[in-house]
């Protein structure tokens, strides 16, 4: 069953919408940030994560984001053109404001930490004037990250995205993204994850993420209550993220979709919601059942905690099924099903 229609004469598949970032994970691993001393460089940022992600796998993406004036944003607008993604509506910062960096660490494959700086940054200057309505329209549906609601005047930005998806019949995905950086308060996280919250018709999160979010209008929730609240918004998909143990999809008609982690041989723990995303939304976009996209999806999360970054090894649909047809050979048809 297919939950959520796409108008299928849109230009673009999805238009994402926020943070574009700058990661730096350590090559001297398995050691503290503190003594860490070589980097590699990628970009980051889980919106733009996902953007790469849907263009790997062949889906037609544009991206609505504030970068910095400089080689940074320089770097980061020529690899998103270099994988296929419309950077025209990636404009600069006008005040010296930077790309958002963050630093990672990996302490072994089961313990990873992240250090970000948000302040003075570009994305967050997103203002409402650049987003239009006919770009907006021109995409089968938008993702909205959480993290691009933490300041004025992306917020604004944002809504207004919402707002002018609403009136064109173009689908909101909403990634709940939660970072504890830029939020001035818990309520504050409420008030603004429930405004978007309340118009998507995919949203995706943590227990955590989604607890934040009801905070105010609807504390101390289960999972089943959760996705029950958001069905009365306008929700069609609640996916609910349990980490290491999997995910549930859960659908506007009752049903309960649950899916497990490929085993592999992780190297950090960070970097697979990413993967997870991007891959499901292919799948929704292509039109599988629910259970092939979660299982599309716990596939390419899998496969980004075993590599050093996210961007640059995001798979392509080839490396995608071979991984899947690899795991299912040596593990069993239904190793990531429940």
């Amino acid at each position: 069953m297919q939950y959520v229609s796409f108008e299928k004469d849109r230009k673009y598949d999805l238009i994402a919408v926020g943070r574009i970032a700058i990661d730096f994970n350590p090559l001297d691993y398995f050691k503290p940030l503190s003594e860490s001393q070589q980097y590699r460089k990628y970009l980051g940022g889980s919106p733009a994560n996902v953007a790469v992600g849907l263009a790997r796998l062949g889906k037609k993406v544009g991206f609505i984001g504030k970068v910095s004036d400089d080689q940074f944003g320089d770097y980061v607008t020529n690899f998103f053109a270099s994988e296929g993604i419309d950077v025209s509506r990636v404009t600069r910062a006008k005040n010296g404001e930077k790309l958002g960096l963050t630093f990672t660490e990996i302490l072994s494959p089961t313990e990873s930490s992240i250090l970000m700086y948000r302040d003075g940054i570009a994305d967050l200057t997103l203002d409402p004037s650049d987003v239009d309505e006919e770009y907006i329209a021109s995409a089968k549906a938008i993702l909205i990250s959480g993290t691009a609601l933490a300041q004025s005047p992306s917020r604004e930005a944002c809504l207004k995205a919402v707002q002018l998806a609403g009136k064109n019949n173009t689908k909101v995905i909403f990634d709940i993204d939660y970072r504890a950086y830029n939020w001035k308060s818990k309520d504050e996280i409420a008030v603004y994850y429930t405004a978007v919250a309340e118009h998507a018709d995919i949203i995706m999160g943590s227990r955590e993420e989604y607890d934040l979010t009801q905070s105010i209008f609807a504390p101390d929730m289960d999972d089943e209550q959760t996705a029950k609240y958001w069905f009365a918004k306008q929700a069609k998909i609640v996916i609910i993220k349990h980490g290491k143990k999997g995910s549930t999809a859960h659908t506007y008609d009752g049903q309960k979709y649950n899916i497990k982690s490929f085993p592999v041989t992780a190297f950090k723990s960070f970097g697979g919601g990413d993967g997870y995303g991007s891959a499901f939304l292919y799948g929704l976009f292509e039109g599988k059942e629910m259970i092939e996209c979660l299982e599309l999806g716990s596939a390419s999360a899998s496969m980004l905690v075993s590599a050093h970054g996210c961007s640059e090894f995001m798979p392509t649909v080839a490396e995608l099924e071979k991984f899947i047809a690899d795991e299912k050979k040596e593990f069993g048809e239904m190793i990531a099903r429940e």
